[in-house]
């Protein structure tokens, strides 16, 4: 009788985003071409660890890509829904895009701190200061909404 020996891993693997997967992921910074941001979820599952995404200003909207400015749709801490277009490597990012109605910022807070609500496809509002602030609003499909 000899000992066994096992190894056992992590009961689920890593899941990683693939072409195609609705992500939710969080704006780090914003410059004149392209948002940098962290993926926290694909689909509805957690990630364990965050990956690196990268929305360039020509995949922001389906149309007039050439008028579209990054500060207009994106601020550093909102959280937006994005569609994987291409697949990062070790040196480069996820390719996101929000180019559909249904894409684009979920949550974003104001200067005074507070949640904003979306008023259009393209701005949100303060319910506490009723500043107006340019987002590309994504229209949340129902199936996405979590309490």
């Amino acid at each position: 009788q000899l000992p066994v020996v096992s190894v056992v891993r992590d009961s689920e693997s890593q899941l990683l985003p693939n072409v195609g997967a609705v992500v939710t992921c969080k704006v780090c910074s914003i410059n004149s071409r392209f948002a940098k941001v962290h993926i926290l979820y694909v689909g509805s599952t957690p990630l364990k660890s965050t990956f690196r995404g990268t929305i360039r200003r020509e995949d922001i909207r389906a149309t007039e890509k050439d008028k579209v400015e990054v500060y207009k749709s994106f601020r550093p801490s909102d959280i937006v829904l994005a569609k994987v277009i291409s697949l990062g490597d070790a040196q480069s990012n996820y390719l996101l895009s929000t180019a559909e109605n249904e894409l684009g910022v979920v949550v974003a807070r104001s200067e005074a701190g507070v949640q904003m609500v979306p008023i259009s496809w393209c701005e949100m509002q303060c319910p506490r200061t009723h500043t107006k602030e340019f987002r590309k609003v994504a229209r949340v499909q129902p199936q996405f909404l979590q309490t």
